[in-house]
């Protein structure tokens, strides 16, 4: 309501949103998490070094954790369900729109701890009310000689990411932007290709595993389906010339290639190969989540094999790169770094 009331962009006011869909959602998460395993002190590596000296590696928790999240109210049940289930602590900030909702989860999982009964949590889940605070927060643990935070985690855009990776010199961990591609090659299945297109851009334009660029194989015979489906849709296709000669785009894209639209706006691209298509995805996307549409083999493992992204995927909706479709229950953000986590990282990588 606070947005609806104010100057907000409509793919941050989708955001925003809670609604009965995505609680409901969160609930099975939170509860996925209740009924797993404990992650600490999981026997992970057990070796003989010599007769009586037995050596072994076992889980632990990284400690305390600060979370920084833009919009996406339902992040902080997750964050802190999963900081609870892996034995963690966690500091968190959220986005000024959603301070309210924010306000309302927080209490909601500080009054669950209490019901519990253990005075031991009662400072493991903390909500920071702003800016100033985490900038005091990451200077203290510049200077403090022990670590108050081992771990920050943004989540947000690409200026939030490096703002806070240029202000400490704690280990961050997270992911600076989605720009994710769909390649639709000449091998395609017509059917396949345009579900694929339609789910990736449309089901949740503003999330980060949402398509931002669709490329066509040259010779692709389904092309037109794909762009008019998106066009039943809504969706503004903005294309290259080689796009725009073909009819598959409606208007010159203007955007850097690297772009976020968040919105039902998308790019729109000929390549000559699969070749080319590795090519552009690595040179253009954010290394979040890539896919390639097609019915040979040999170029979907190609392209699999050659992307350098957390997540490729053959013949499925870029929609899937979630914690909770990928069956962790949530996710704590999604890593496009190689440490020590990438993809969606659940109670494993936290």
């Amino acid at each position: 309501d606070v947005a609806d009331s104010g100057d907000v962009a409509q793919e941050l006011r989708q955001r925003l949103g809670l609604s009965a869909a995505k609680l409901e959602t969160v609930a099975k998460g939170v509860e996925a998490l209740a009924n797993a395993k404990d992650p600490v002190g999981q026997l992970l590596e057990k070796r003989e070094l010599s007769p009586g000296l037995v050596l072994e590696k076992r889980s632990a928790s990284l400690g305390v954790v600060l979370v920084i999240f833009e919009a996406r109210p339902e992040a902080l049940p997750q964050i802190a369900a999963l900081a609870l289930r892996a034995g963690c602590a966690v500091v968190m900030k959220g986005g000024s729109e959603a301070r309210l909702s924010n306000a309302v989860l927080h209490a909601t999982i500080k009054d669950a701890i209490a019901d519990f009964g253990n005075a031991d949590l009662d400072g493991a889940v903390s909500l920071l009310e702003g800016r100033a605070q985490v900038a005091q927060l990451l200077k203290a643990c510049d200077e403090a000689p022990t670590p108050l935070v081992d771990l920050v985690v943004p989540r947000g855009s690409n200026a939030l990411v490096k703002h806070v990776q240029n202000s400490t010199r704690v280990p961050v961990l997270g992911h600076a932007d989605g720009v994710c591609h769909v390649y639709v090659d000449r091998s395609a299945d017509a059917d396949k290709a345009v579900s694929i297109v339609v789910d990736s851009k449309c089901d949740y334009p503003a999330a980060c595993n949402a398509m931002e660029t669709l490329l066509f194989h040259e010779d692709c015979t389904c092309a037109k389906a794909c762009v008019d489906a998106l066009r039943a849709k809504g969706v503004e296709l903005l294309g290259t010339p080689r796009a725009l000669a073909k009819g598959l785009a409606d208007a010159p894209v203007t955007e850097p290639e690297r772009h976020e639209y968040g919105c039902l706006k998308c790019r729109v691209d000929i390549v000559d190969s699969v070749d080319a298509a590795v090519a552009h995805v690595n040179r253009h996307s954010s290394g979040h989540t890539d896919c390639v549409v097609s019915e040979d083999t040999s170029i979907a493992e190609r392209f699999l094999r050659e992307v350098d992204s957390a997540d490729v995927f053959h013949n499925a909706s870029t929609r899937f790169a979630d914690g909770f479709r990928f069956g962790l229950g949530a996710e704590l953000g999604i890593a496009t770094g190689r440490i020590h986590a990438r993809g969606p990282v659940g109670v494993a990588g936290f």
